[in-house]
């Protein structure tokens, strides 16, 4: 059974037929339109093209936001237009065919725990460490949603009282502490310490960032300024990854986006922290720390499946 997914993205909808054991058979990519109807009509027009070519059974459809409880109804959107928009009624009035409406967090996590990092796990929790942080939560085999449908919304979880000021409105979140931008900011106060920061400021282009290749050399070179940046981004992750484990006892923590990419300069650090925080630790069992291993597909394989089962 073939599945279509679709992954909407800032800038980018990438679309793809997944088979039954998560393999790619077809990928597409297109530029997001910035008018919210020509970026339904881009979706659109991406499966019809994808099913003129496969035998697809189902579609599902991933996007960043609040989506509510019935999976229907995109409450709110951080990076498109979306406010209260029916959007699983568009889409079928588009496509012509049923759709499976679900956060692109959730999607990637479901991939993960199905096809990726996460496939022999029975409870895992999913950290995506990206701009910002986002989260998925399976327990015991089954995606938690929550009763308004917004579980799992890890990065806005308030990991310091009056901490940094956050885009949702709140202060301290985690997003603040272990995100790709708190990382950037990590390495710009490391740069202006004389002692370590030489070479992380040496390596910051125009715009005062350490770009991902040049902070993986300097890891790689075991300099002392970028190993503690990522070691305070860690901690925080590790940190929250206590806590997270006291609520919702997974056995695994599947880390992924971009600062995912450090692997275990990231992890090594996290685990130590995690360790610290974990309430009754060496009394009780510990869940592992690994990296997700989709990549980019993660959302458009696990909203793909989605699709297929919640079709059935």
């Amino acid at each position: 059974m073939l599945n279509v997914g679709i992954d909407i993205g800032g800038t980018k909808i990438a679309g793809g037929v997944v088979a039954d054991d998560g393999r790619i058979l077809e990928h597409l990519r297109v530029p997001t339109p910035a008018d919210t109807g020509a970026l339904a009509r881009a979706v659109a027009d991406m499966v019809a093209e994808l099913a003129g070519r496969h035998d697809v059974h189902a579609v599902g459809v991933a996007a960043a936001g609040y989506i509510d409880a019935a999976r229907s109804v995109m409450l709110h959107s951080p990076n498109i237009a979306w406010h209260d928009e029916p959007l699983r009624a568009e889409f079928e009035a588009l496509i012509g065919r049923p759709v499976t409406l679900e956060n692109d967090a959730n999607a990637a996590g479901w991939g993960e725990f199905r096809f990726g990092a996460g496939r022999e796990s029975t409870d895992m929790v999913m950290v995506t460490l990206g701009t910002g942080v986002g989260g998925a939560v399976v327990n015991n085999g089954q995606l938690l949603i929550g009763a308004n449908g917004s579980a799992a919304e890890l990065g806005h979880v308030r990991f310091l009282r009056g901490g940094r000021p956050c885009g949702c409105g709140q202060n301290g979140c985690l997003e603040q502490y272990a995100s790709g931008r708190a990382l950037q900011r990590e390495l710009a106060d490391v740069a202006e310490d004389p002692e370590i920061g030489t070479a992380v400021a040496a390596h910051r282009n125009k715009k005062g960032n350490v770009p991902s290749r040049e902070l993986a050399l300097l890891l790689a070179d075991e300099d002392p300024g970028a190993l503690e940046a990522v070691r305070r981004v860690a901690t925080a992750l590790g940190e929250a990854c206590g806590a997270f484990q006291a609520v919702l006892d997974p056995d695994l923590f599947v880390i992924g986006g971009g600062v995912a990419e450090l692997g275990e300069a990231l992890l090594e650090p996290a685990r130590r922290a995690y360790d610290t925080a974990l309430p009754g630790f060496g009394q009780r069992p510990t869940a592992r720390f690994v990296t997700a291993s989709l990549g980019n597909d993660a959302g458009l394989v696990g909203v793909a499946d989605l699709a297929g089962m919640r079709s059935r």
